[in-house]
């Protein structure tokens, strides 16, 4: 990799645009890695929590999404994305011994523990717009997002694989993905701490402080802190975390929904893999649609194809595959435009300053409104049904629409 300066040398203040390349490249690398450890948990977790426990329960898998917020901190995003995904590593671990011993208890503990990975995958997309222009925040934003699905698309593909594995070790079939994703987080917490170098959190405040003697008064885009630009960082927190709760929701029981259905861990590895790369695989052209027309029709097209995406579960036969892989994949690109557009409402409006600590409590809500509709979500299949889960949830997206309506501003 082409070798930068540490932050605060000339060479590395000098030539923003070569760090923020450098930092895309190793944020792919680790994406990638990430992409197939996060992908353990979305296929068998739920799978692994209902043979051991006997019941649909997802709640283990799901508040394991809380630990994203653990990652925010004001140090620079190197030492916090490597700590996630090495923590993310530890709870696969734990995940494996918990199958082992058949201990529910510690496979909720591990679960929760393994989230950190999933979350810190998300935050990533934060360090990829920290050095970006205002104008192409969305597509950088997009260039991490898109990474994950080489990982994302792999990983539960080799559910087949890594469970015959699993069973040569003596452990539990569905324990093997994680021995997977224990690996690829590693990895990917290794490749950040060495060569997310310079942190371009810390550069881009060392760049904007360098800039204040020369636009001293001078107000610029990372300078709002209005009672507008708070409605903007609420906007963008709700966009996220109302897409967040309908996909989990939905996403989390497909894999029992189709189990209960007599479909095998292959298939459901499959529509889950299709599933991440819609959620994923899409985001440059989000990123060159949000840039080109603006947060807000992105946001209107995130709610619309949520709810054909949750119409569609509904609907679906309940042996039938193809439906419920486009189902998913609807899914996954509702979810992907919510993402995008949300994100870039964010870094656009929270100035340098306080853009860390913002960004944190942010994904504190959508971790927990991923908790949330993960544990919804069991609770409703138990006393209703999928279908009614997959419509409820098609409809609550709508609730979009009139939030864009009633906050709808200029870019």
């Amino acid at each position: 990799m082409t070798s930068i300066a540490p932050v605060g040398t000339t060479a590395s203040i000098s030539d923003p645009a070569q760090a923020q390349s450098h930092i895309l490249r190793v944020l792919i690398a680790s994406q990638i890695l990430s992409g197939a450890g996060l992908a353990a948990g979305a296929t068998v977790g739920a799978l692994l929590a209902q043979d051991m426990l006997g019941s649909t329960s997802t709640a283990g898998a799901a508040l394991a999404a809380i630990g994203v917020g653990r990652i925010s901190q004001s140090r620079g995003r190197r030492p916090g994305l490597a700590a996630g995904y090495l923590t993310g590593a530890i709870g696969s671990v734990g995940v494996i011994i918990a199958a082992i011993l058949d201990s529910p208890v510690l496979l909720f503990t591990a679960l929760f523990v393994y989230g950190a990975g999933t979350a810190t995958n998300l935050q990533a997309r934060y360090a990829g717009a920290d050095l970006a222009t205002p104008d192409h925040r969305a597509r950088a934003v997009s260039t991490v997002l898109v990474a994950t699905t080489l990982g994302g698309v792999a990983g539960p593909n080799l559910a087949a694989p890594t469970g015959h594995l699993a069973e040569t070790l003596g452990m539990p079939n569905l324990a093997g993905l994680f021995l997977l994703s224990g690996l690829a987080y590693a990895l990917a917490a290794l490749v950040l701490a060495v060569w997310l170098r310079p942190d371009p959190l810390l550069l881009a405040r060392t760049l904007a402080m360098s800039k204040e003697t020369k636009a001293a008064g001078v107000t610029t885009a990372d300078d709002v802190d209005t009672r507008e630009g708070r409605k903007r960082v609420v906007l963008g927190a709700l966009v996220m975390v109302l897409s967040q709760i309908v996909m989990a929701a939905i996403m989390t029981m497909t894999p029992v929904h189709m189990h209960h259905h007599g479909h095998s861990t292959a298939a459901s590895g499959l529509v889950i893999a299709i599933h991440i790369g819609a959620m994923y695989l899409p985001s440059p052209l989000t990123g060159w649609l949000v840039d080109r027309y603006g947060h807000m029709k992105i946001v209107a097209a995130s709610g619309i194809t949520l709810m054909a995406a949750g119409i569609l579960a509904a609907t679906a036969p309940g042996d039938s595959v193809v439906l419920l892989a486009l189902a998913l994949a609807l899914l996954g690109l509702g979810w992907n435009f919510g993402l995008v557009s949300g994100t870039a409402i964010i870094s656009d409006t929270v100035p340098l300053a306080t853009r860390a600590k913002t960004q944190g409590v942010v994904d504190v809500s959508i971790s927990i409104a991923g908790a949330t509709g993960g544990m919804a979500s069991g609770f409703m299949v138990a006393a209703t049904s999928y279908p009614v889960l997959a419509f409820t949830g098609g409809i609550l997206s709508l609730a979009l629409l009139p939030a864009v309506a009633a906050t709808a501003y200029r870019r």
